[in-house]
Protein backbone atom coordinates (compact mmCIF):
# COMPACT_ATOMS: atom_id res chain seq x y z
CA UNK A 1 0.00 0.00 0.00
CA UNK A 2 1.10 3.36 -0.54
CA UNK A 3 2.61 5.48 2.07
CA UNK A 4 1.84 9.21 2.96
CA UNK A 5 5.46 11.06 3.75
CA UNK A 6 3.64 14.45 5.07
CA UNK A 7 0.18 15.51 6.11
CA UNK A 8 -1.09 18.81 5.99
CA UNK A 9 -1.57 20.33 9.23
CA UNK A 10 -2.32 24.01 8.39
CA UNK A 11 -6.20 25.12 7.48
CA UNK A 12 -4.89 26.17 4.23
CA UNK A 13 -3.05 23.17 2.78
CA UNK A 14 -6.05 21.35 4.74
CA UNK A 15 -8.72 23.65 3.20
CA UNK A 16 -6.93 23.40 0.00
CA UNK A 17 -7.09 19.22 -0.34
CA UNK A 18 -10.76 19.44 0.45
CA UNK A 19 -11.07 21.87 -2.29
CA UNK A 20 -9.34 19.61 -4.83
CA UNK A 21 -11.75 17.12 -3.54
CA UNK A 22 -14.66 19.09 -4.37
CA UNK A 23 -13.20 19.87 -7.58
CA UNK A 24 -13.09 16.57 -8.66
CA UNK A 25 -16.72 15.95 -7.29
CA UNK A 26 -17.67 18.65 -9.45
CA UNK A 27 -16.50 16.90 -12.48
CA UNK A 28 -18.29 14.15 -11.25
CA UNK A 29 -21.47 15.74 -11.55
CA UNK A 30 -20.69 16.98 -15.23
CA UNK A 31 -20.54 13.46 -15.72
CA UNK A 32 -23.59 12.70 -14.60
CA UNK A 33 -25.70 14.58 -16.47
CA UNK A 34 -24.28 12.89 -19.51
CA UNK A 35 -25.22 9.23 -17.97
CA UNK A 36 -28.28 9.90 -17.25
CA UNK A 37 -28.89 10.30 -21.47
CA UNK A 38 -26.24 7.65 -22.32
CA UNK A 39 -27.03 5.09 -19.51
CA UNK A 40 -30.61 6.06 -17.66
CA UNK A 41 -31.03 8.08 -14.24
CA UNK A 42 -30.64 4.80 -11.89
CA UNK A 43 -27.41 3.84 -13.39
CA UNK A 44 -26.10 7.67 -13.60
CA UNK A 45 -27.13 7.64 -9.89
CA UNK A 46 -25.62 4.74 -9.16
CA UNK A 47 -22.03 6.30 -10.78
CA UNK A 48 -22.10 9.31 -9.58
CA UNK A 49 -22.37 7.87 -5.75
CA UNK A 50 -19.51 5.47 -6.45
CA UNK A 51 -17.42 8.13 -8.04
CA UNK A 52 -18.04 10.82 -5.27
CA UNK A 53 -17.56 8.02 -2.40
CA UNK A 54 -14.19 6.69 -3.79
CA UNK A 55 -13.44 10.73 -4.94
CA UNK A 56 -14.10 11.80 -1.13
CA UNK A 57 -12.34 8.62 0.74
CA UNK A 58 -9.11 9.06 -1.09
CA UNK A 59 -8.79 13.51 -0.47
CA UNK A 60 -9.86 12.82 3.07
CA UNK A 61 -6.95 9.66 3.70
CA UNK A 62 -4.69 12.09 2.81
CA UNK A 63 -5.60 14.81 5.46
CA UNK A 64 -6.52 11.78 7.83
CA UNK A 65 -7.44 12.75 11.69
CA UNK A 66 -11.09 14.61 12.17
CA UNK A 67 -11.97 14.58 8.39
CA UNK A 68 -11.43 10.85 7.97
CA UNK A 69 -13.04 10.02 11.29
CA UNK A 70 -15.94 11.83 9.83
CA UNK A 71 -16.19 9.36 7.43
CA UNK A 72 -16.01 6.46 9.32
CA UNK A 73 -18.88 7.44 11.34
CA UNK A 74 -21.30 8.06 8.63
CA UNK A 75 -20.27 4.72 7.23
CA UNK A 76 -21.61 3.09 10.18
CA UNK A 77 -25.03 4.70 9.30
CA UNK A 78 -25.66 1.90 6.89
CA UNK A 79 -29.86 2.86 6.49
CA UNK A 80 -28.87 6.76 5.99
CA UNK A 81 -26.26 7.06 3.35
CA UNK A 82 -26.43 5.59 -0.23
CA UNK A 83 -24.57 2.37 0.18
CA UNK A 84 -21.84 3.16 -2.23
CA UNK A 85 -20.13 5.64 0.72
CA UNK A 86 -20.93 3.36 3.71
CA UNK A 87 -18.81 0.73 1.84
CA UNK A 88 -16.10 2.96 0.30
CA UNK A 89 -15.94 5.06 4.05
CA UNK A 90 -15.40 1.96 6.17
CA UNK A 91 -12.61 1.15 4.78
CA UNK A 92 -11.62 3.86 7.50
CA UNK A 93 -11.89 1.49 10.27
CA UNK A 94 -8.76 -0.38 9.71
CA UNK A 95 -7.57 0.10 6.77
CA UNK A 96 -5.84 3.78 5.32
CA UNK A 97 -3.03 4.53 3.67
CA UNK A 98 -0.19 4.56 6.31
CA UNK A 99 2.22 7.13 7.01
CA UNK A 100 5.99 6.31 6.16
CA UNK A 101 8.81 5.04 7.72
CA UNK A 102 10.76 8.35 7.79
CA UNK A 103 7.39 9.94 9.25
CA UNK A 104 7.32 7.32 11.70
CA UNK A 105 10.79 8.26 12.78
CA UNK A 106 10.27 11.67 13.51
CA UNK A 107 7.26 11.35 15.13
CA UNK A 108 8.90 9.35 17.65
CA UNK A 109 11.92 11.91 18.25
CA UNK A 110 9.26 14.41 18.88
CA UNK A 111 7.45 12.95 21.69
CA UNK A 112 10.59 10.18 22.89
CA UNK A 113 13.62 12.40 21.62
CA UNK A 114 14.57 8.91 20.56
CA UNK A 115 14.44 6.68 17.56
CA UNK A 116 11.91 3.73 18.43
CA UNK A 117 14.74 0.67 17.91
CA UNK A 118 16.34 3.14 21.02
CA UNK A 119 13.25 2.43 23.22
CA UNK A 120 12.17 -0.95 21.48
CA UNK A 121 14.64 -4.70 20.71
CA UNK A 122 12.85 -4.30 17.20
CA UNK A 123 10.01 -2.10 15.57
CA UNK A 124 9.11 -2.93 12.90
CA UNK A 125 8.66 0.46 10.70
CA UNK A 126 5.69 -0.60 8.19
CA UNK A 127 2.29 0.02 9.62
CA UNK A 128 0.20 -3.26 10.76
CA UNK A 129 -3.22 -1.61 10.75
CA UNK A 130 -3.79 1.85 9.61
CA UNK A 131 -6.98 3.85 10.85
CA UNK A 132 -8.47 7.45 10.81
CA UNK A 133 -6.54 8.58 13.72
CA UNK A 134 -3.52 6.65 13.76
CA UNK A 135 -1.65 3.31 12.60
CA UNK A 136 -0.51 0.57 14.66
CA UNK A 137 3.28 -1.53 14.59
CA UNK A 138 4.49 -4.38 16.31
CA UNK A 139 7.81 -3.93 18.81
CA UNK A 140 9.31 -6.45 21.18
CA UNK A 141 10.86 -5.87 24.28
CA UNK A 142 12.39 -8.48 26.79
CA UNK A 143 10.63 -11.20 24.57
CA UNK A 144 7.22 -9.67 24.54
CA UNK A 145 5.20 -8.88 21.46
CA UNK A 146 3.85 -5.17 21.69
CA UNK A 147 1.29 -2.81 19.35
CA UNK A 148 2.49 0.47 19.78
CA UNK A 149 -0.42 2.87 18.13
CA UNK A 150 1.07 6.17 16.71
CA UNK A 151 -1.45 9.50 16.18
CA UNK A 152 -0.80 11.15 13.01
CA UNK A 153 0.60 14.78 13.05
CA UNK A 154 -1.40 17.54 13.26
CA UNK A 155 -4.75 15.28 14.07
CA UNK A 156 -5.18 17.07 17.70
CA UNK A 157 -4.61 20.76 16.11
CA UNK A 158 -7.11 20.54 13.04
CA UNK A 159 -9.65 19.22 14.30
CA UNK A 160 -11.72 22.20 14.80
CA UNK A 161 -10.85 23.63 11.51
CA UNK A 162 -11.51 19.90 9.76
CA UNK A 163 -15.06 20.04 11.18
CA UNK A 164 -15.50 23.23 9.66
CA UNK A 165 -14.52 21.91 6.23
CA UNK A 166 -16.80 18.57 6.20
CA UNK A 167 -19.43 19.91 8.03
CA UNK A 168 -21.48 20.54 4.76
CA UNK A 169 -20.94 17.48 3.21
CA UNK A 170 -22.21 15.43 6.91
CA UNK A 171 -25.34 17.72 6.60
CA UNK A 172 -26.14 17.17 2.84
CA UNK A 173 -25.37 13.49 3.03
CA UNK A 174 -27.80 13.13 6.64
CA UNK A 175 -30.29 14.97 4.97
CA UNK A 176 -29.88 17.34 8.28
CA UNK A 177 -30.43 21.23 8.43
CA UNK A 178 -27.64 23.42 9.90
CA UNK A 179 -30.10 25.04 12.45
CA UNK A 180 -29.55 23.64 15.84
CA UNK A 181 -27.10 21.24 14.52
CA UNK A 182 -24.48 23.15 16.57
CA UNK A 183 -24.62 21.20 19.83
CA UNK A 184 -24.17 17.65 18.32
CA UNK A 185 -21.03 19.15 15.99
CA UNK A 186 -20.10 20.46 19.39
CA UNK A 187 -19.89 16.20 20.99
CA UNK A 188 -18.08 15.24 18.07
CA UNK A 189 -15.74 17.51 18.44
CA UNK A 190 -15.46 17.29 22.06
CA UNK A 191 -15.05 13.20 21.40
CA UNK A 192 -12.56 13.99 18.99
CA UNK A 193 -10.86 15.87 21.21
CA UNK A 194 -10.57 13.20 23.55
CA UNK A 195 -9.86 10.65 21.39
CA UNK A 196 -6.66 12.42 20.50
CA UNK A 197 -5.74 12.35 24.24
CA UNK A 198 -3.59 9.21 24.49
CA UNK A 199 -2.81 9.69 28.15
CA UNK A 200 -6.33 9.90 28.84
CA UNK A 201 -7.02 7.06 26.69
CA UNK A 202 -4.40 4.68 28.71
CA UNK A 203 -5.90 5.44 32.05
CA UNK A 204 -9.46 4.96 30.36
CA UNK A 205 -7.95 1.51 29.10
CA UNK A 206 -6.50 0.49 31.81
CA UNK A 207 -9.80 1.61 34.52
CA UNK A 208 -12.33 0.22 31.61
CA UNK A 209 -10.12 -3.31 31.52
CA UNK A 210 -10.03 -3.80 35.16
CA UNK A 211 -13.22 -3.02 35.47
CA UNK A 212 -14.97 -5.36 33.33
CA UNK A 213 -11.97 -8.52 33.94
CA UNK A 214 -14.46 -10.53 35.78
CA UNK A 215 -16.97 -10.71 32.44
CA UNK A 216 -16.04 -14.33 31.16
CA UNK A 217 -14.57 -14.65 27.65
CA UNK A 218 -13.42 -11.16 27.34
CA UNK A 219 -9.71 -10.26 26.68
CA UNK A 220 -7.77 -6.91 27.05
CA UNK A 221 -4.02 -6.09 26.23
CA UNK A 222 -1.77 -4.69 29.25
CA UNK A 223 -1.10 -1.11 28.85
CA UNK A 224 2.67 0.53 28.87
CA UNK A 225 2.11 4.19 30.59
CA UNK A 226 5.83 4.40 30.82
CA UNK A 227 6.14 3.68 26.72
CA UNK A 228 3.73 5.96 26.51
CA UNK A 229 2.54 9.60 26.11
CA UNK A 230 0.31 12.32 24.42
CA UNK A 231 0.59 11.40 20.84
CA UNK A 232 2.22 7.26 21.44
CA UNK A 233 0.09 4.20 23.14
CA UNK A 234 2.55 0.97 24.07
CA UNK A 235 0.48 -2.10 24.70
CA UNK A 236 0.64 -6.01 25.23
CA UNK A 237 -0.06 -7.64 21.55
CA UNK A 238 -3.11 -9.84 21.35
CA UNK A 239 -2.95 -11.81 18.52
CA UNK A 240 -6.75 -12.91 16.63
CA UNK A 241 -8.57 -12.26 13.78
CA UNK A 242 -11.22 -9.20 13.05
CA UNK A 243 -14.84 -10.36 12.30
CA UNK A 244 -14.59 -10.19 8.77
CA UNK A 245 -11.91 -12.64 8.49
CA UNK A 246 -13.64 -14.64 11.69
CA UNK A 247 -16.95 -14.77 9.36
CA UNK A 248 -14.88 -16.77 6.88
CA UNK A 249 -13.01 -19.90 9.37
CA UNK A 250 -14.80 -23.21 10.31
CA UNK A 251 -15.33 -21.93 13.84
CA UNK A 252 -17.54 -19.43 12.51
CA UNK A 253 -20.23 -22.22 11.42
CA UNK A 254 -20.19 -23.31 15.30
CA UNK A 255 -23.87 -21.49 16.05
CA UNK A 256 -22.55 -22.37 20.04
CA UNK A 257 -19.69 -20.14 19.33
CA UNK A 258 -21.23 -17.10 17.70
CA UNK A 259 -23.65 -16.96 20.42
CA UNK A 260 -21.02 -16.99 23.03
CA UNK A 261 -19.45 -14.10 21.22
CA UNK A 262 -22.78 -12.37 21.01
CA UNK A 263 -23.11 -13.02 24.77
CA UNK A 264 -19.62 -11.15 25.26
CA UNK A 265 -20.38 -8.69 23.24
CA UNK A 266 -23.87 -7.49 24.65
CA UNK A 267 -22.87 -8.20 28.36
CA UNK A 268 -19.58 -5.93 27.87
CA UNK A 269 -21.19 -3.31 26.31
CA UNK A 270 -24.60 -3.52 29.13
CA UNK A 271 -21.95 -3.53 31.61
CA UNK A 272 -20.84 -0.62 31.03
CA UNK A 273 -23.58 1.26 30.81
CA UNK A 274 -25.08 0.52 33.66
CA UNK A 275 -22.35 -0.17 36.00
CA UNK A 276 -19.91 2.21 34.84
CA UNK A 277 -22.20 4.79 33.10
CA UNK A 278 -19.68 5.42 30.49
CA UNK A 279 -19.03 3.14 27.15
CA UNK A 280 -17.11 2.37 24.38
CA UNK A 281 -18.90 4.58 21.60
CA UNK A 282 -17.17 2.77 19.00
CA UNK A 283 -17.93 -0.57 17.87
CA UNK A 284 -17.01 -0.57 14.28
CA UNK A 285 -15.10 -4.34 13.66
CA UNK A 286 -11.84 -2.90 13.28
CA UNK A 287 -11.80 -1.81 17.44
CA UNK A 288 -12.53 -6.05 18.26
CA UNK A 289 -10.75 -9.39 17.54
CA UNK A 290 -11.18 -12.73 18.26
CA UNK A 291 -8.65 -14.71 19.80
CA UNK A 292 -7.80 -18.51 18.63
CA UNK A 293 -9.16 -19.34 22.10
CA UNK A 294 -12.07 -17.84 20.91
CA UNK A 295 -12.38 -14.81 23.16
CA UNK A 296 -13.39 -11.18 22.26
CA UNK A 297 -10.64 -9.16 22.56
CA UNK A 298 -11.14 -5.30 22.68
CA UNK A 299 -8.14 -3.49 21.95
CA UNK A 300 -9.19 0.43 21.40
CA UNK A 301 -10.92 2.56 23.79
CA UNK A 302 -10.88 6.03 22.21
CA UNK A 303 -14.26 7.24 21.90
CA UNK A 304 -15.72 6.37 25.43
CA UNK A 305 -18.78 8.37 26.28
CA UNK A 306 -19.76 9.09 29.58
CA UNK A 307 -23.36 8.50 30.40
CA UNK A 308 -25.14 11.56 32.97
CA UNK A 309 -27.83 10.22 35.23
CA UNK A 310 -30.34 13.02 34.01
CA UNK A 311 -30.03 11.59 30.62
CA UNK A 312 -29.48 8.26 31.61
CA UNK A 313 -32.62 7.08 33.22
CA UNK A 314 -35.10 9.06 30.29
CA UNK A 315 -33.32 6.69 28.10
CA UNK A 316 -33.10 3.78 29.27
CA UNK A 317 -36.99 4.06 30.15
CA UNK A 318 -37.55 4.06 26.73
CA UNK A 319 -36.06 0.45 26.07
CA UNK A 320 -38.81 -1.02 27.76
CA UNK A 321 -42.46 -1.83 25.54
CA UNK A 322 -44.72 -0.96 28.96
CA UNK A 323 -43.06 2.63 29.08
CA UNK A 324 -43.37 2.97 25.40
CA UNK A 325 -46.66 2.36 25.48
CA UNK A 326 -47.92 4.33 28.25
CA UNK A 327 -48.99 7.66 26.62
CA UNK A 328 -48.07 10.32 29.24
CA UNK A 329 -44.98 8.36 30.36
CA UNK A 330 -43.46 8.22 26.88
CA UNK A 331 -44.26 12.07 25.63
CA UNK A 332 -42.85 12.94 29.10
CA UNK A 333 -39.70 11.48 28.43
CA UNK A 334 -39.26 12.78 24.63
CA UNK A 335 -39.22 16.00 26.64
CA UNK A 336 -36.90 15.21 28.44
CA UNK A 337 -35.05 13.96 25.52
CA UNK A 338 -35.46 16.59 23.98
CA UNK A 339 -37.16 14.83 21.63
CA UNK A 340 -40.26 17.23 21.51
CA UNK A 341 -40.42 20.97 21.88
CA UNK A 342 -42.43 23.20 24.12
CA UNK A 343 -42.43 25.41 20.43
CA UNK A 344 -44.36 22.26 18.40
CA UNK A 345 -48.06 22.59 17.49
CA UNK A 346 -50.62 19.87 18.16
CA UNK A 347 -50.38 18.70 15.03
CA UNK A 348 -45.91 18.68 15.28
CA UNK A 349 -46.11 16.99 18.82
CA UNK A 350 -48.44 14.51 17.35
CA UNK A 351 -46.57 13.70 14.45
CA UNK A 352 -43.38 13.75 16.25
CA UNK A 353 -44.89 11.53 19.23
CA UNK A 354 -45.38 8.69 16.19
CA UNK A 355 -42.24 9.12 14.77
CA UNK A 356 -40.13 8.04 17.67
CA UNK A 357 -42.64 5.44 18.85
CA UNK A 358 -42.24 3.70 15.52
CA UNK A 359 -38.45 3.74 16.06
CA UNK A 360 -38.26 3.03 19.51
CA UNK A 361 -40.73 0.13 19.23
CA UNK A 362 -38.28 -1.23 16.92
CA UNK A 363 -35.10 -0.42 18.72
CA UNK A 364 -35.93 -1.71 22.32
CA UNK A 365 -37.13 -4.99 20.69
CA UNK A 366 -34.00 -6.93 21.94
CA UNK A 367 -35.10 -5.72 25.56
CA UNK A 368 -38.27 -7.11 25.67
CA UNK A 369 -37.80 -10.80 25.09
CA UNK A 370 -35.82 -13.51 26.90
CA UNK A 371 -33.79 -14.40 24.01
CA UNK A 372 -33.35 -12.64 20.92
CA UNK A 373 -32.28 -13.72 17.64
CA UNK A 374 -29.73 -11.06 15.71
CA UNK A 375 -29.33 -13.15 12.79
CA UNK A 376 -33.22 -11.93 12.11
CA UNK A 377 -33.20 -10.30 8.51
CA UNK A 378 -36.97 -9.23 9.45
CA UNK A 379 -35.56 -7.36 12.30
CA UNK A 380 -33.37 -5.44 10.41
CA UNK A 381 -35.08 -4.91 7.42
CA UNK A 382 -38.08 -3.51 9.47
CA UNK A 383 -35.22 -0.96 10.41
CA UNK A 384 -33.73 -0.59 7.04
CA UNK A 385 -37.56 -0.31 5.69
CA UNK A 386 -38.02 2.33 8.35
CA UNK A 387 -35.57 4.81 7.72
CA UNK A 388 -36.82 4.77 3.84
CA UNK A 389 -39.87 5.20 4.96
CA UNK A 390 -38.86 8.85 7.59
CA UNK A 391 -35.62 9.73 5.44
CA UNK A 392 -37.66 11.54 2.42
CA UNK A 393 -40.88 12.84 4.69
CA UNK A 394 -41.12 16.19 3.94
CA UNK A 395 -43.11 17.31 7.26
CA UNK A 396 -39.94 15.57 8.92
CA UNK A 397 -37.72 17.35 6.87
CA UNK A 398 -39.32 20.75 7.64
CA UNK A 399 -38.96 20.49 11.43
CA UNK A 400 -35.36 19.51 11.01
CA UNK A 401 -33.67 15.89 11.93
CA UNK A 402 -31.51 17.88 15.12
CA UNK A 403 -33.95 16.57 17.75
CA UNK A 404 -32.99 15.53 20.73
CA UNK A 405 -30.24 15.61 23.43
CA UNK A 406 -26.70 15.75 22.29
CA UNK A 407 -26.10 12.73 24.55
CA UNK A 408 -28.39 10.87 22.00
CA UNK A 409 -25.98 11.37 19.21
CA UNK A 410 -22.93 8.76 20.28
CA UNK A 411 -25.60 6.07 22.50
CA UNK A 412 -27.56 5.85 19.56
CA UNK A 413 -24.43 5.22 17.24
CA UNK A 414 -23.12 2.51 20.12
CA UNK A 415 -26.24 0.63 19.84
CA UNK A 416 -26.32 0.43 16.27
CA UNK A 417 -23.02 -0.27 15.42
CA UNK A 418 -23.60 -3.07 18.38
CA UNK A 419 -26.76 -4.08 16.83
CA UNK A 420 -24.41 -4.40 13.16
CA UNK A 421 -21.88 -6.43 15.08
CA UNK A 422 -24.21 -9.24 16.28
CA UNK A 423 -25.79 -9.06 12.91
CA UNK A 424 -22.59 -10.19 11.37
CA UNK A 425 -22.36 -12.41 14.19
CA UNK A 426 -25.37 -14.14 13.63
CA UNK A 427 -25.82 -14.49 17.46
CA UNK A 428 -29.16 -15.30 19.22
CA UNK A 429 -28.20 -13.60 22.76
CA UNK A 430 -30.06 -13.55 26.22
CA UNK A 431 -30.78 -9.68 26.87
CA UNK A 432 -30.81 -9.70 30.86
CA UNK A 433 -27.69 -12.14 31.29
CA UNK A 434 -25.21 -8.74 32.10
CA UNK A 435 -27.32 -8.04 35.63
CA UNK A 436 -25.97 -11.14 37.39
CA UNK A 437 -22.40 -9.51 36.85
CA UNK A 438 -23.34 -5.81 38.38
CA UNK A 439 -22.45 -5.22 42.16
Amino acid sequence: MKTIDKIPTGKLGRASKILKTGIKVGGNFINYYGDKITKGNEQAKANLDKNNASDIYNGLSELKGSALKMAQMLSMEKNLIPQAYAEQFAQAQYSVPPISPPLVKRTFRKYFDKNPEDIFDSFDLNSYNSASMGQVHRAFLNDEELAVKIQYPGVAESITSDLKLVKPFALKLLNLKAKDSEKFFSEVEGKLQEETDYVLEVERSIWISNSCKDLPNLTFPTYYKEKSNAKIITMSWLHGVHLSEFIKSEDFKSQETRNKLGQTLWDFFMFQMHSLKMVHADPHPGNFIITKDLKLGVIDFGCIKEIPDDFYEPYFKLTQSDQVNNEEVFTKTLYELEMLKSTDTAAEKEFITKVFHDMLSLFAKPFNEDKFDFSSQNFFKQIADLGVKYADDDLLKSLGGNRGSEHLLYMNRTFFGLYNLLYELQAEISPYNFKKYLK
